[in-house]
């Protein structure tokens, strides 16, 4: 699903954000991205979604090589990779519906199909309710999750949530965790980067751990959980 092969990454700046990183995330697995500022969470995101090209190394995401994607391409090849952020994205004119629609909008979906997944997809983050709200009248979590949904709307096999908590309290945090974890048991991959280890130890996950670039250490909680 997703393979890194000693991918390193190194800014114009002469940061060394990445050092010779391998890691293996399956299908269907749940894994938490962690460490310190400056660790390279951010960079391996960008990464991940072809924002950035490594210096040296391979990835592989659902078996595509992102070497061989094309710069016109890489439209196309996102399309199955669902994101969240941490500052929610989204359209400030647009209410709850049309803001989960345009992202079927982008890829050209029929309007029969838009009207039919729109609303099962709010009612999954439980927002049927606040199809015509403004954004700006939603709370935190309820933004996090029409962000959610507009992530998930066209269906990506793999979820990246950067700090999706980082900007709620921690009860809505807790929410969004809970529903992040619920689409996992659908089958979708997801991978949370995150600084909050009160939820990492909690979700008994599998951690991978980042210091300066390199992994410092990758545990899968689960495992002991069973021993």
């Amino acid at each position: 699903m997703i393979r890194m092969e000693n991918v390193s990454k190194k800014y114009e700046t002469g940061v060394d954000a990445l050092n010779d990183v391998s890691l293996h995330i399956n299908p269907g697995e749940f894994v938490f991205i962690t460490g310190d500022s400056g660790s390279g969470k951010s960079t391996l995101i960008k990464l991940l979604l072809a924002e950035l090209r490594p210096t040296q190394g391979k990835i592989v995401i659902n078996g595509r090589d992102l070497r061989s994607v094309n710069h016109r391409l890489i439209p196309k090849f996102r399309r199955n990779i669902g994101c969240v952020f941490q500052d929610f994205r989204l359209l400030p004119d647009r209410n709850v519906y049309e803001n989960v629609a345009f992202a079927m909008k982008v890829v050209e979906a029929p309007t029969k199909e838009i009207k039919r997944k729109v609303p099962m997809m709010l009612s999954m983050v439980n927002l049927a309710g606040k199809y015509k709200s403004l954004p700006k009248n939603l709370s935190g979590g309820e933004q996090q999750r029409v962000a959610i949904a507009r992530a998930l709307v066209n269906e990506p096999k793999i979820l990246l949530a950067d700090e999706p908590t980082g900007n709620l309290d921690n009860r809505n945090a807790w929410e969004i965790m809970k529903l992040l974890d619920e689409i996992n048991e659908r089958g979708t991959t997801v991978v949370v980067v995150t600084h909050n280890l009160e939820i990492v130890k909690a979700m008994n996950k599998r951690v991978i751990t980042l210091k300066k670039g390199s992994v410092l250490s990758d545990e899968d909680r689960r495992e002991d959980d069973e021993i």
